[in-house]
């Protein structure tokens, strides 16, 4: 069978040569549209039930809404796990799906069963999903600073809120914009309950007023002086002199009872569940751009930049747009320097195959068959939907080496068979057609043997295929495209490599002891295979020894899920005391924010405590996310690495109360999605009684 396709390859030689000249074009586009990551996306497959419920306490929304949703959704087809967390005034659920499940099935399953669900839920809650994102799907983050002072948090807000976030929410690929901190303006209202039971006003008799009065209907239309005009009935309430001017009841001698005789009307902020704050200079309104799930990440970070920089002229006087996390940098530094070791490993492959064959356009035969594979390896990607991230690219870097074993091969023993011919034919001068026969008899000679020797390790990557869950994830785009790689070099061994061998080697082929460096190693190594073939059972004996000496050193070796990466970006999410007040978490962002920025290799500081306005947020206000940007290392000063800035900056934040932690953003979110804590090591107290809980955990702390 081999020897048919090698045979039938080279008769056919223009149509297989056009179709590699069609496979590298086809593979050229594919590389520069496969979809680019730092890291593979290791969340599960989840949908986030966010419902919110105003004002009520924990307990309440764990009773009335959480709980109804959990113990629904635990029907939900495929679905393995179902968390939910109950916060004041907030309900999060998250089901979370068997391996392999399409997201947009599981959204649409969730959907189904919330709708049973609905009607159990107090009155005027509703539920939503979350975006379809997975949980490290943040990878832009910005802040608006009014550099003027001009104008406050709630106007900063009200410009993210009503005008950046729609404009980004057009890009394509983006699934949410979250605001993040300021202030959201309300008008509240302030009853005097001694008053409303002097005017026998009941609470929701004001309730059904202001609901009454706010609102607008249209009275069809009417015609006059040959033209339609719309009626409409326009009754908003925009101002607090039209909250006082509600009419709640007329007395008993027409004299009507106004809100602003029984309460107070005033604008105010809606009660804080986020704040931000940018390094250390006070609190700042925001935004997080979340990617939609699978998509290209650093396309999508490219837009919204230009985005931003078209809305800057927009933006009132004084009002600046900061970027404080953008994930395009870490992957372009990922991606690049992966590239930049690929080339070096294409050079030094080129570079030996030239020393060894001692023949430039033999050794382009083996160089070529590199970006050839290469092709073959990103089209079966794009097929699959993976995108190029350091461990799927680091499986072509693992196959590069193997991927050229079979051309040297092949050519090696091309040589030989037309040095044989020369011999047995001195002084004549080989035709075309008898060079193509010596060549396609030498690729026949050989060519099975390689094809089932590159297939066998191709075929030793199996059992990483049998990997699920996060390991799956994150070794199965190395164990694709090492495969995909090496099933690539088997098929051009045998179909593409005969025919350049056929046109490319060509004139004096030099002999195996021309070669300086073959006669130098061949000069080493028959001695000392002439000893260990001498002494065989001694050889062995060491050689079987030898496996002993690894044991020590592998028993030293710690083991780590995740390889340390230097994201160029830290996380800072100290432990705090719960319960503490918005007032006081501000004042303790601004006071970690200011210490970080004192560090000279510090960029800027991004700080966060408590959620953004996103299912895929539900931080308490006690729990701190500050996004610490680092300068480029050529600006840090000498000697400093990133563990020494950790070090550094762990000594510069030392407040009472709070237990430090510095952490990557990515490498952060992969582990909370997998455990659900933030550090390394986490200690679970269950038990009945919520008091012994409480005083078990401090005295384990």
């Amino acid at each position: 069978m081999i020897e048919w396709i090698i045979r039938r390859s080279v008769a056919n030689r223009f149509l297989v040569m056009m179709g590699a000249l069609f496979l590298s074009i086809w593979g050229t586009w594919t590389i520069i549209n496969t979809p680019v990551d730092a890291l593979p996306d290791l969340s599960d497959v989840q949908v986030i039930i966010k419902t919110s419920y105003p004002g009520q306490a924990p307990q309440i929304v764990e009773n009335q809404v959480t709980y109804p949703l959990t113990t629904t959704m635990l029907s939900v087809p495929g679905a393995k796990t179902v968390r939910g967390f109950s916060q004041f005034g907030d309900s999060y659920v998250y089901v979370i799906f068997e391996d392999g499940t399409d997201l947009y099935w599981a959204r649409s399953r969730v959907l189904e069963y919330l709708n049973q669900v609905q009607g159990k839920l107090p009155a005027g809650v509703s539920s939503e999903i979350g975006p379809d994102a997975t949980g490290v799907g943040w990878i832009f983050e910005y802040a608006l600073v009014d550099r003027n002072g001009k104008h406050d948090l709630s106007e900063l807000r009200s410009l993210q809120d009503w005008f950046l976030k729609f404009e980004l929410k057009t890009i394509p690929n983006v699934a949410e914009v979250a605001s993040v901190g300021g202030v959201v303006k309300q008008y509240q209202i302030q009853v005097n309950p001694v008053k409303l039971s002097q005017y026998g006003i009941s609470l929701p008799e004001v309730k059904q007023a202001l609901e009454s009065s706010n609102q607008e209907a249209g009275g069809s239309s009417v015609e006059m002086a040959e033209a339609e005009y719309m009626v409409r009935a326009s009754g908003y309430l925009q101002s607090i002199d039209d909250f006082n001017n509600i009419v709640l009841k007329t007395g008993e001698n027409g004299v009507p009872v106004y809100l602003r005789d029984v309460a107070r009307v005033q604008t105010g902020p809606e009660m804080r569940r986020g704040i931000a704050e940018l390094n250390g200079q006070g609190e700042v309104a925001g935004g997080v751009v979340i990617l939609r799930s699978g998509k290209n990440a650093r396309d999508v970070i490219t837009a919204v930049r230009d985005k931003l920089e078209t809305l800057k002229a927009s933006l009132p006087e004084g009002v600046e747009i900061v970027t404080t996390y953008d994930r395009s940098q870490l992957i372009d530094r990922a991606i690049d320097n992966l590239s930049y070791k690929l080339l070096e490993e294409f050079i030094v492959v080129a570079v030996v195959c030239a020393l060894f064959l001692w023949h430039v356009r033999s050794a382009l035969v083996a160089i070529i068959s590199l970006p050839l594979g290469l092709c073959i390896a990103f089209i079966v990607m794009h097929f699959q939907g993976l995108n190029a991230n350091i461990m799927s690219l680091g499986g072509i870097a693992i196959a590069v080496g193997a991927m050229v074993d079979a051309a040297i091969v092949m050519i090696e023993n091309a040589h030989k068979r037309l040095e044989e011919w020369d011999h047995q034919h001195p002084g004549e001068q080989i035709d075309n057609a008898t060079r193509w026969k010596v060549i396609t008899d030498a690729s026949v000679e050989v060519g099975p043997a390689l094809f089932i020797s590159l297939l066998i390790i191709t075929l030793s990557f199996i059992p990483i295929f049998t990997l699920e869950g996060q390991e799956g994830r994150l070794f199965g785009p190395l164990a694709f495209t090492k495969t995909y790689s090496m099933a690539g070099a088997a098929a051009l061994a045998i179909i593409v490599i005969p025919i350049l061998m056929g046109f490319w080697i060509r004139g004096k082929i030099p002999a195996e002891t021309s070669n300086p460096l073959n006669r130098v190693l061949i000069k080493a190594y028959h001695p000392l295979l002439l000893r260990v073939l001498h002494w065989p059972k001694t050889t062995l004996l060491v050689a079987a020894l030898s496996i002993f000496t690894v044991i020590w050193p592998l028993s030293q070796v710690g083991g780590e899920f995740l390889p340390k990466i230097n994201e160029g970006d830290l996380l800072y999410m100290p432990s705090t005391l719960p319960g503490v007040s918005p007032a006081e978490a501000a004042a303790l962002l601004q006071t970690t924010d200011k210490l970080i920025k004192s560090v000279p290799e510090v960029a800027s500081v991004f700080g966060k405590t408590g959620k953004a306005e996103t299912a895929t947020d539900s931080a308490p206000l006690e729990m701190v996310e500050t996004t610490i940007q680092l300068k480029p290392e050529d600006q840090w000063r000498p000697g400093m690495t990133i563990d020494k800035i950790i070090d550094e900056l762990d000594r510069t934040v030392r407040l009472p109360g709070l237990a430090n932690l510095w952490v990557p953003p990515i490498r952060n979110r992969i582990d909370m999605l997998s455990t659900g804590i933030k550090s390394p090591i986490g200690i679970k107290v269950s038990g009945t009684v919520l008091s012994d809980i409480d005083a078990t955990a401090q005295s384990i702390e």
